[in-house]
């Protein structure tokens, strides 16, 4: 046996009498000799890992706010060089009448399909894709020279979306009752889902792009749709006697989303990981649109029924101000200049776009364009990637 061993043996033993001690003492502050010891305290609790988010989906700049990527001018490296332009499809008239921003002047009109409803940034933000809803076809523009291409066959393309990773576009077929996942630029079927709404129309995804938010506008419901499994796993009828859900946006925190609502006149406020009863905040008649602001903090909602646009403040989580167009209108759906200063909207039933300082609500300009324009387009926008819609970037 080594020599070392009687004192090893002792050293154990010793060692054991110290954690024998250490368990018998009634507090810290109490021993044998009036010495205090130091308190043992319990290991911490390691955090609830969150929840991964959808597979290849950038991460967001900041966890907090879902559009910091979309701060004033911060356009991208592919998009930067792009002309800025309004585009407005005309659904009455069949094409898409292009404004030039600094001078408040159609340049240029452009033949589609037949009724197109929404202008379209795609995913990698290189094309914009028009809805020629009751034409079943997509025309893709070159933003770079405003040139439309060869029109791609789409069946009932109302509305178009992309998924946060770049996998599919989502058409939202609102007449078949159909969430179509195709290839997102071939537009080649993927995945046809059907619903048993009626009118899917407008969408956002949740923070972590795991799951998104439809509105039914015919049915007055919402779904809840599994990103990657493409699979409906929420649906809800909405509290209100005739209510036409419209567009759907998240807040920055990615906590809560907003719906509007043109027959309830205002914002559903729904919890979207719960997916419980959502609550009515009343904005004004025909609640149709809602456009955040470059900084985070407020949202602009237009209230297609009564001309006016009413803001709303995250933070203070109310409605703040509302501004009326001298005249009256009928503001629906648009987007946020590059530099934040100007909220553009198309006149859905007065043939018109309008152009409103964000500062203070003032009416800049009233473009005439052709009959009934609707989801018009601004471009290009800061961010990384497009949603889809008229343009919902992160």
């Amino acid at each position: 046996m080594p020599t070392h061993a009687p004192r090893t043996k002792g050293l154990l033993a010793a060692a054991l009498l110290l954690a024998l001690a250490g368990c018998g003492t009634p507090h810290p502050a109490e021993n044998s000799g009036g010495v205090k010891k130091a308190a043992v305290l319990p290991a911490l609790p390691k955090p609830a890992a969150a929840p991964a988010g959808l597979p290849g989906m950038p991460p967001l700049l900041k966890p907090d706010d879902v559009y910091a990527a979309d701060r004033p001018n911060r356009l991208s490296p592919v998009v930067k060089d792009f002309p800025s332009r309004v585009y407005v499809p005309n659904t009455a008239s069949n094409t898409v009448s292009v404004i030039d921003p600094a001078t408040y002047k159609v340049v240029e009109t452009i033949p589609v399909g037949n009724q197109p409803q929404h202008v379209v940034p795609s995913w990698d933000m290189k094309t914009l894709w028009v809805n020629n809803n009751r034409g079943h076809t997509l025309t893709p523009i070159d933003p770079a020279t405003g040139v439309a291409g060869k029109p791609v066959e789409v069946h009932d393309p109302y509305n178009l979306y992309f998924t946060p990773n770049g996998k599919y576009a989502v058409v939202m077929a609102s007449l078949d009752r159909e969430l179509v996942f195709r290839d997102p630029h071939t537009m080649e079927r993927r995945k046809t889902v059907p619903v048993s709404c009626y009118g899917v129309n407008h969408a956002d995804f949740s923070a972590d792009g795991r799951y998104f938010v439809v509105s039914c506008e015919f049915s007055g419901e919402l779904l809840k749709v599994d990103t990657e499994k493409m699979e409906v796993i929420g649906q809800q009828k909405l509290p209100f006697q005739g209510a036409m859900p419209q567009d759907v946006k998240i807040s920055p925190d990615g906590k809560t989303f907003y719906i509007a609502d043109m027959m309830a006149h205002g914002m559903w406020v729904l919890d979207g990981e719960k997916f419980t009863t959502p609550t009515l905040l009343p904005t004004g008649k025909g609640c149709h649109g809602l456009y955040v602001s470059r900084d985070s903090k407020e949202m602009y909602v237009s209230n297609r029924g009564e001309g006016t646009v009413s803001v709303f403040d995250f933070a203070q989580n109310r409605l703040t101000k509302k501004w009326r167009l001298p005249n009256g209108g009928s503001p629906d759906m648009g987007g946020v200049s590059a530099d934040g200063k100007v909220l553009w909207l198309s006149g859905r039933y007065d043939s018109e776009v309008y152009a409103i300082d964000t500062a203070t609500g003032k009416q800049l300009a009233r473009v005439p364009v052709g009959g009934g324009p609707h989801g018009l387009a601004v471009y290009p926008q800061p961010g990384r990637y497009s949603l889809g819609h008229t343009g919902i970037f992160r």
